[in-house]
C-alpha cells in the first residue's frame, strides 16, 4: 500500500511539473542542449564521439555570437546504456536544467524508453546514433522525437542489397542481439529480404555478454548461408567471429554500425573484411570540411590519427544535429520547445554528413529522420582500422 501511495504521489508530482514545462522553457536564462549518452561501460566510445561533435559545433556557434544573442552550452549526463537512467536524464534535462533540446546516444533501448517522457513533456529530442526504427516512428502526434542518424528500416534495405549482391548462393543469415535494438531490427530485415524476393535461411539471437556463439555459427553454416548480417555490438561481434572461426565457418559479414567501434581491436585479424555501414568517417581522403573538423577535434582532444576516433559517425551526426537545432532556435525566435519543434521542419543545411533539404518533413512520418539512405557508406575492417571499403581489398566485391 505504501509503495502504491508513493508511486501515485510521484506521478502527480511529475504531472504537475510537466504542466509547467512550457513556461520553464520560455523562462530559461542560459540556453542549453542536454546530452544523455553512455560515457561509461563498453560502448563509452560512442558517448565520447557524440560529445566531440556536439562540443565542437557549440564552440563554433558561440564564436559567431551564439543563438539569439546568447551562447549555447552542453549539459552532459551518463546513461550507461541503461533505459531507466536515460528516462531520469530526460526529466532532469527538461525539468531541472530547462534545456531547449536533448541529444540521444548510442543505445536503442535507451532511446525507445526516452520516447515516452520526451513526448509527455514535449521537449525536442534529436537522436544521433541509436537507430531503432520505432524510437522515432512511435505513433505519437505531435511527435517530439527526431533523429540525425541512420534508421534501421533503411539500414536493413541497404545491407540486404549489399548482401544479395555479394552472396553466391543467395542464402543469407541474420545474427541479432536480444535487445530492443536487435529485436526491433528483425522485422526490418525480414521486410527488406521479402522486398528483395528472398527469405533468411537462419535467424540467430544472443544476449549481451554471451561468450560462446558456437551453436548459432553451426546452424548458420549448416543452413548454407554465405553472407551473415550482424546487428551486434563490438563485444558480442568479437565472440561471434571467434565462434565462427572455431567451427571453420567463414561467411561474408555485413553489419549495422554496432561493430564500428573497436571490433578490429578485440577480434584482431578475424575482423578483417567485416563490412559495416556508416554515415561518416575520418578515414581516407578528407575534403575541406572534414579536414577542418579533424584539425579542431585532434587539437582539442589530443588525437594523433583519425583511426583513434571510435564511432566517427557519432561525431559527424552530433555536429550536424547541433547546427540543425541552432538553426531551428533562430527560426523559432525563442527558446520554446513547441516553436523549436515546428521550426525543425524548416531547417535546410549543407552539413558534414548530408545536405538537409529540408532536415525533416512534417508531411511524412518516416522523415522525422534527417539522413537519407543515399548518404550511407560501407566501410570494412582491415588491420585494426575501419576504412572506406573502396580502400580495402574487399572493395572489388561491391
Amino acid at each position: 500500500m505504501r509503495r502504491t501511495t508513493v508511486s501515485r504521489a510521484y506521478g502527480l508530482g511529475l504531472a504537475a511539473a510537466v504542466a509547467l514545462t512550457p513556461a520553464m522553457a520560455l523562462a530559461q536564462k542560459a540556453p542549453c542542449i542536454g546530452n544523455s549518452v553512455a560515457t561509461t561501460g563498453p560502448a563509452a566510445f560512442g558517448g565520447a564521439a557524440i560529445k566531440m561533435g556536439a562540443e565542437t559545433a557549440i564552440e563554433e556557434i558561440n564564436a559567431k555570437g551564439g543563438v539569439l544573442g546568447q551562447p549555447l552550452k552542453l549539459i552532459q549526463y551518463d546513461d550507461a546504456g541503461a533505459p531507466p537512467r536515460g528516462i531520469d536524464n530526460t526529466r532532469r534535462i527538461a525539468l531541472a536544467d530547462k534545456c531547449v533540446a536533448i541529444l540521444g546516444g548510442y543505445h536503442s533501448t535507451v532511446s525507445v524508453a526516452q520516447a515516452e517522457p520526451v513526448n509527455t513533456i514535449g521537449i525536442p529530442f534529436v537522436g544521433v546514433l541509436a537507430a531503432n526504427t520505432k524510437a522515432i516512428e512511435n505513433g505519437r502526434s505531435p511527435n517530439f522525437m527526431f533523429r540525425v542518424s541512420a534508421k534501421d528500416k533503411w539500414v536493413a534495405r541497404f545491407l540486404v542489397e549489399k548482401a544479395a549482391a555479394q552472396s553466391k548462393t543467395g542464402k543469407i543469415a541474420f545474427f541479432y542481439e536480444n535487445t530492443g535494438w536487435g529485436n526491433g531490427a528483425l522485422p526490418d530485415v525480414q521486410a527488406a529480404m521479402k522486398a528483395a524476393g528472398k527469405e533468411l535461411v537462419a535467424t540467430e539471437t544472443f544476449n549481451w555478454n554471451d561468450q560462446d556463439m558456437t551453436p548459432q555459427a553451426i546452424r548458420a553454416r549448416d543452413a548454407g548461408a554465405d553472407v551473415v548480417l550482424f546487428w551486434a555490438l563490438d563485444r558480442e561481434g568479437n565472440q561471434i567471429v571467434r565462434s565462427m572461426d572455431k567451427v571453420g565457418y567463414k561467411p561474408t559479414i555485413i553489419g549495422a554500425w554496432g561493430i564500428a567501434g573497436n571490433l578490429g581491436e578485440l577480434a584482431g585479424p578475424l575482423a578483417n573484411g567485416v563490412q559495416v555501414v556508416q554515415t561518416y568517417t575520418f578515414m581516407g581522403d578528407m575534403d575541406p570540411k572534414k579536414k577542418a573538423l579533424w584539425d579542431k577535434i585532434s587539437a582539442k582532444y589530443g588525437l594523433k590519427d583519425p583511426s583513434e576516433v571510435k564511432m566517427a559517425s557519432g561525431v559527424g551526426n552530433a555536429y550536424d544535429a547541433v547546427y540543425i537545432i541552432a538553426q531551428a532556435i533562430e527560426k523559432a525566435g525563442a527558446y520554446d520547445w513547441a516553436k523549436v519543434r515546428e521550426a525543425l521542419y524548416q531547417v535546410k543545411l549543407d552539413g558534414l554528413v548530408a545536405t538537409y533539404d529540408p532536415a525533416f518533413d512534417a508531411s511524412d512520418p518516416e522523415r522525422q529522420d534527417a539522413i537519407l539512405p543515399k548518404y550511407y557508406k560501407l566501410t570494412a575492417w582491415q588491420d585494426g582500422k575501419l576504412l572506406p571499403i573502396e580502400q580495402t581489398p574487399y572493395g572489388k566485391t561491391n
